[in-house]
């Protein structure tokens, strides 16, 4: 409660108001430290922290950047929406490979960039780009959060990706004509 209540109340970021209140439990006596160790599955640790090399490697040999300039031409005929969405399901496929911040500092200079080369507000880019990211389903890989319930919940990639599917196809279907509505290319 009071971890929530202090994010709530007080602004504090969640993960410094996290960290607090485990210390806060093992320094009570709540936990102790070799429960503390146990309750950590370790794979999932080392798994979020071996994609943030791929996401640079991405970055730095240009395969982000081809990526992008790939949909972009190959949808780019139909006008700012196409590409759009193009942006939106190519920020969603990355995601399931790498952090979902790595992502968005790898399209977000995309977008502004195609938004700047049409002419048009970058606003919907932006915001498409922020919507996929959110829209971390399709694998245990894509989010934190996934990867953190997969082992307790004996959970298996497929199954990842036959509940994520549908949730991922409708947040495209309602972003896609909604965008350009709320924030005007």
């Amino acid at each position: 409660v009071s971890v929530i209540g202090s994010v709530i109340f007080l602004g504090l970021p969640i993960s410094i108001a996290a960290i607090t209140g485990c210390v806060f439990m093992v320094v009570t006596r709540c936990l102790s430290m070799e429960e503390a160790y146990q309750g950590i599955d370790w794979r999932s640790v080392f798994l979020i922290a071996s994609m943030l090399p791929l996401g640079i490697a991405m970055d730095q040999t240009g395969a982000a950047a081809y990526l992008a300039t790939l949909v972009i031409n190959s949808v780019g005929a139909y006008g700012p929406t196409a590409i759009l969405a193009g942006l939106m399901v190519l920020s969603m496929i990355s995601t399931q490979f790498m952090p979902s911040p790595v992502v968005a500092v790898l399209m977000s200079p995309i977008a502004l960039t195609t938004a700047i080369n049409l002419g048009v507000s970058p606003y919907p880019f932006m915001m498409g780009i922020a919507y996929a990211l959110a829209a971390a389903f399709l694998s245990p890989v894509a989010h934190p959060a996934n990867v953190l319930v997969m082992s307790p919940g004996s959970y298996r990639f497929v199954d990842y990706f036959k509940q994520g599917l549908p949730l991922a196809l409708i947040v495209l279907a309602v972003s896609i004509p909604l965008l350009p509505i709320l924030f005007p290319f």
